[in-house]
């Protein structure tokens, strides 16, 4: 099988090894490590299995996540801020109408959803847009492509390329949103938000405990839902994409029907990817309009 050729004890060592991060942090004193062994002493560093990543624990940074997901936003602004300084209104160019189409499709969904002026959401919608788009697009690339050069080259043994597929990455960009929505919440309505929790959806003192939890509780799922939406949708992608991989090693016939799997999905996961963007787009959008309407 694949596996084997590619140094891999079984077809689930495979699946585990691809669906583990590069992950830096501290191990305590006395953890077990990869060879069975104990931990003399605690240190810092990164982690070669996942027994390791465990250990580590809440302080642990996923390095591979981090770094695409920093890059991306880079290589956003610096593709926008680029056509941006070489806009002409003559002969655009392919990139400069990418750029305005994605720019004015981002803008007429804001002013379709959000009816209170707020110079922020705009931008705020094109960012998140662009970022969650370009994070899923890392999925379109071959499953062993990346990981095998920056195994070869530099040998990091760990490297998920697709920063969507990390609850961290997706969950923390939730929480950023939740923050906004309470931001605005206090600010635009001041104890008018504090009113929405307490007498919302029975407007009587005797339903205040009741009123709480429920719109706490309503309040808490939205950026859940948001963050996990996003990762379940993109995880399970990339598991299929793994799983397809596997074929490759299992002869002439099965690579074949393996290829053909494999752009069969690719095809249909270049609807997916728009799609999931897209959504994170509006429930923000949709979630900061909600912070700005009074009751």
């Amino acid at each position: 099988m694949a596996t084997n050729e590619g140094g891999y004890a079984s077809s689930a060592e495979y699946i585990e090894h691809h669906l583990t991060n590069l992950t830096y942090g501290h191990i305590p004193d006395g953890a077990t490590l990869c060879d069975g062994s104990i931990a003399g002493q605690a240190y810092w560093g990164f982690a070669h299995c996942t027994q390791e990543s465990a250990a580590m624990g809440f302080n642990a940074i996923n390095v591979d996540s981090m770094a695409w997901s920093i890059g991306l936003g880079l290589l956003f602004l610096f593709t926008f801020w680029r056509v941006g300084k070489n806009a002409t209104a003559e002969v655009p160019t392919g990139m400069q109408n990418a750029v305005e189409s994605v720019i004015e499709f981002v803008e007429t969904t804001v002013n379709d959803i959000f009816h209170v002026r707020n110079p922020l959401i705009a931008p705020l919608a094109l960012t998140v847009f662009c970022w969650v788009l370009l994070s899923n697009l890392m999925d379109i690339l071959p499953v062993d492509l990346i990981p095998t050069i920056l195994n070869k080259v530099f040998g990091i043994g760990f490297q998920k390329i697709v920063p969507s597929t990390d609850p961290n990455i997706t969950l923390g960009t939730a929480v950023f949103v939740f923050i906004m929505m309470l931001f605005y919440s206090i600010k635009i309505k001041g104890w008018g938000f504090l009113r929405e929790l307490t007498l919302q959806p029975f407007n009587h003192w005797a339903f205040i405990p009741f009123n709480v939890f429920i719109e706490v509780v309503g309040l808490l799922a939205k950026p859940f839902s948001l963050g996990l939406r996003l990762f379940g949708n993109l995880y399970a992608a990339e598991i299929i994409f793994i799983l397809i991989a596997l074929m490759f090693g299992g002869g002439f016939a099965i690579a074949i029907l393996g290829g053909v799997l494999q752009l069969s999905w690719a095809f249909f996961h270049i609807l997916v990817i728009p799609l999931q963007a897209f959504i994170f787009m509006v429930l923000t959008i949709v979630y900061l309009s909600q912070a700005h309407e009074d009751h």
